[in-house]
């Protein structure tokens, strides 16, 4: 393992150390605030040691086993041995990119929307085509995907997406997809079998838990109901249970139409709101709004961060890192980790 990350173990382990201590101490769950705070921050520590212990006793293992292999060969044993190094590198390197999310929100879930750009149908079945590739990406990492809120589009494709990516470092992993994302291909909506260029927008949000304060004033949000659509538009609910929340002051609109329930899509919206919110804030302190707003509403020419091309050759191009992929249809089912691990290395904790 690299030096950097032991280091950076060895001093979350003792810092765990010094938390379990604390909280067998007489008086610690006397003050309930103090408590969570500490559970919180021991989960958070438990998450970078308990793997890094286990791959420390496999490696010990492994040492034992090639001193075997060493004193008496065995071609079974060699295979196995061989196995088990690949299998630990695999696990290194996952904990090597584990270290470069170290951000305060990089554990979190995420909160993803997509936005077709200009052009209609051919832009909104491209957003739908990255609302599949984000899903099988998720699946991949073992991730469970929630659809918050969706707009079909009329003809084909999607108008919006709200998606929530429930997995530890969702956040962490996504924010690195932020941005204008371009498609080149021979658009199956034009007769003529033209090439087409299409562009959306994704934009990543860290998901907020109750234990995050966001200030949140009845008086400064206004509610809309409405009747939601299933899939396709093939049938409309007779009760208004899809809720619009919009906050007045900074005009962010959220909206929920997935379940059944107003009061359901209610608590959902809410919580979009709060991600919302507290991403505003993060924006505000670091300075980057102005460019964080850009990038959401101008989905054009110049801006796009990835290029996917289908024709007339097959690519797909990273701007930031210059990661270029020819098999587009790899992407497409959801192998993002080379682009997103280049860019976490080029950035690092600029990363945001």
């Amino acid at each position: 393992m690299s030096s950097e990350v032991t280091f950076d173990l060895e001093a979350k382990a003792s810092r765990l150390a010094t938390l379990e201590a604390s909280m067998a101490a007489p008086g610690f769950w006397d003050v309930p605030e103090r408590a969570r705070q500490a559970v919180e921050e021991l989960r958070q520590m438990k998450r970078w040691t308990e793997p890094y212990d286990a791959l420390r006793r496999r490696a010990n293992d492994a040492v034992e086993l090639a001193d075997l292999i060493a004193a008496d060969p065995d071609p079974d044993l060699e295979r196995n041995l061989a196995e088990e190094v690949d299998q630990l590198l695999a696990g290194v390197k996952q904990l090597e990119l584990q270290n470069m999310l170290q951000g305060r929100d990089d554990a979190r879930w995420a909160l993803l929307t997509i936005h077709p750009g200009a052009g209609g149908t051919e832009s909104q079945d491209w957003a739908e085509m990255l609302m599949r590739m984000y899903t099988r990406w998720a699946e991949r990492r073992g991730c469970e995907v929630a659809i918050l809120d969706l707009l079909n589009g009329e003809e084909a494709g999607i108008k919006s997406v709200s998606l929530e990516i429930r997995g530890e470092y969702a956040y962490g992993y996504l924010k690195a997809e932020k941005g204008v994302h371009r498609l080149v291909r021979i658009s199956p909506f034009d007769g003529q079998a033209r090439r087409h260029t299409s562009f959306a927008s994704v934009f990543v949000y860290p998901v907020v838990d109750d234990t995050i304060e966001i200030e949140l004033r009845d008086e400064d949000i206004v509610m809309e109901v409405f009747r939601a659509s299933g899939a396709g538009g093939q049938h409309v609910n007779k009760t208004s249970s899809a809720v619009r929340l919009r906050h007045t002051p900074t005009g962010i609109a959220v909206s929920c139409q997935q379940e059944r329930s107003q009061h359901k899509n209610k608590a959902t919206a809410m919580k979009m709101l709060k991600a919302a919110l507290y991403q505003r804030e993060l924006e505000e302190q670091e300075k980057k709004k102005a460019a964080v707003e850009a990038t959401k509403t101008d989905i054009s020419w110049g801006n796009q961060i990835r290029s996917y091309v289908f024709q007339p050759y097959t690519m797909v191009n990273d701007h930031r890192t210059g990661i270029k992929v020819s098999d587009v249809q790899r992407v497409m089912d959801g192998d993002l980790d080379g682009f997103i691990e280049a860019y976490l290395k080029q950035f690092g904790s600029k990363a945001a």
